[in-house]
């Protein structure tokens, strides 16, 4: 009796099991790169990511090199509010830059560290 019970209760698993075995890498034929692979597609942003990244163009090319550079991390902190921004959106791109300028210090803190233009940096990239 428990068996038939046992079997009516998995009947409805089996019917929607997936097909069995996969390539785990594809097919060779995958690999090849196509024209629409080969540049990565123009997305259209948001008006307040747009006007984010004018002010954080004009923060690039005008303040900082008269400030001199001073982020302790790579992707500078202005560079990742930017890219935090073009693809997480506005508001939740705008709070990850927040949350970096917080931690810009030259404390030791436990990130992967790079080598660039001789000095040692902190590597935070955008996930």
């Amino acid at each position: 009796m428990r068996f038939k019970w046992v079997l009516i209760l998995l009947l409805p698993v089996c019917l929607h099991a997936l097909p069995g075995y996969y390539e785990p890498w594809g097919k060779d034929a995958d690999l090849t790169r196509t024209d629409s692979q080969s540049s990565p597609p123009k997305t259209e942003y948001s008006l307040s990511v747009r006007v984010a990244e004018k002010i954080i163009r004009f923060h690039q090319n005008v303040l900082s090199p008269v400030d001199g550079p001073r982020s302790h991390f790579r992707p500078s902190s202005s560079a990742y509010m930017l890219q935090s921004m073009q693809k997480h959106g506005f508001l939740m791109g705008f709070l990850m830059g927040c949350d970096r300028l917080m931690r810009e210090n030259g404390d030791e803190w436990v990130y992967r560290k790079i080598e660039s233009e001789g000095k040692l940096f902190k590597y935070d990239p955008v996930r």
